[in-house]
């Protein structure tokens, strides 16, 4: 019979309470157990107690045994001094996926695509911007001309729309 060491979840919902127990690895999860060997509060604070209670001799016994910890378990088992753990290193965990890369791929030509239409978009304007500066002064002048005419009949207006709402008033 192969034994597990695990959590088996307790509490109501969204207040979890496990205890430690000592089972048979086929039983269910919340099901029949062996012995109860300890619990685990995770709602209380990290530097709390009561958080994490582990009888450490049974533990040793269930281990000699033949039970086999579960991650979580052996975590606790580390911490109690009752078994070493060694660390998992996961070396691709920060990494992107290949989805993730080849978007960041496509990404990267599309925007070398757009910087070298830039450039070339402005390379090839010097030469249309020195022709243009040359007519500046004669489009200047055409184009400050339209604009104080338009400018003139706005202020006429102005005074006779005051004496219109002036008349109503008084009347």
């Amino acid at each position: 019979m192969a034994l597990a060491m695990r959590l088996s979840r307790g509490g109501s919902k969204k207040r979890p309470y496990y205890k430690i127990v000592v089972a048979d690895a086929r039983a269910p999860r919340d099901g029949k157990f062996i012995e109860r060997i300890g619990s685990y509060n995770p709602l209380l604070a990290k530097d709390d107690a009561a958080r994490i209670v582990l009888d450490a001799d049974r533990a040793k016994h269930w281990l000699a045994a033949g039970a086999q910890p579960s991650d979580r378990v052996a975590r606790f088992l580390d911490a109690a001094g009752v078994k070493e753990r060694s660390a998992k290193v996961n070396a691709k965990k920060g990494e992107p996926g290949q989805k993730a890369k080849d978007r960041a791929e496509d990404k990267a030509a599309k925007l070398a695509e757009a910087e070298e239409a830039a450039a070339a978009a402005a390379a090839a304007p010097a030469v249309e911007e020195a022709v243009a500066e040359e007519a500046a002064p004669v489009d200047e002048v055409a184009a400050e001309a339209p604009a104080a005419e338009e400018a003139a009949p706005a202020a006429e207006e102005a005074p006779a729309a005051e004496e219109a709402s002036e008349e109503k008033a008084e009347g």
